[in-house]
């Protein structure tokens, strides 16, 4: 009799909101270093999949991308005075408007586009079979590649 009633109760526990059905972090987690960096089940490599800690050479690459996205920023401008041309038709129109709208935009832009990819670090791309999270290290490249171009267009093409 006593083995019925335990099995009961057991059962009355287990109903109620599956914990695992939100759709993203809480705030606790979010605020006290949460658990979850990675996919662990084989049906959440097939949805959007939420995680609130992240490896440190994300973090690393995240600064890449945003300190040389500022240094972007300043360099143009300082092509811009010059005589250099805009190729961008987006941000020349806000070159155009003047140079803190142009600054403010870029980096908006680009501090949107890292949120982005930071939330959809573990959705696999089938199409070039890489996980999102493989894009920041491309993203950061790219951005220290347009730097060296305008370092070499300021001291080779310049002078």
């Amino acid at each position: 009799m006593a083995v019925i009633r335990q099995q009961t109760f057991l059962k009355e526990r287990r109903t109620g909101i599956d914990r695992r059905k939100t759709s993203r972090p809480s705030f606790r987690f979010l605020c006290c270093c949460g658990k979850r960096e990675a996919v662990r089940r084989r049906e959440e490599r097939k949805i959007i999949f939420l995680a609130d800690r992240y490896s440190q050479s994300l973090f690393g690459a995240i600064l890449l991308i945003l300190l040389f996205s500022v240094l972007d920023a300043l360099l143009t401008l300082f092509l811009i005075d010059h005589n250099a041309t805009e190729l961008n038709p987006v941000m020349a129109y806000y070159l155009n408007v003047g140079p803190y709208a142009f600054f403010s935009v870029k980096y908006l832009l680009t501090s949107v586009a890292v949120i982005f990819l930071l939330l959809c670090q573990n959705v696999f791309l089938p199409t070039i079979r890489i996980y999102t999270r493989t894009l920041f290290y491309v993203a950061a490249a790219a951005f220290i590649s347009v730097v060296v171009w305008e370092l070499y267009l300021i001291f080779y093409v310049m002078t």
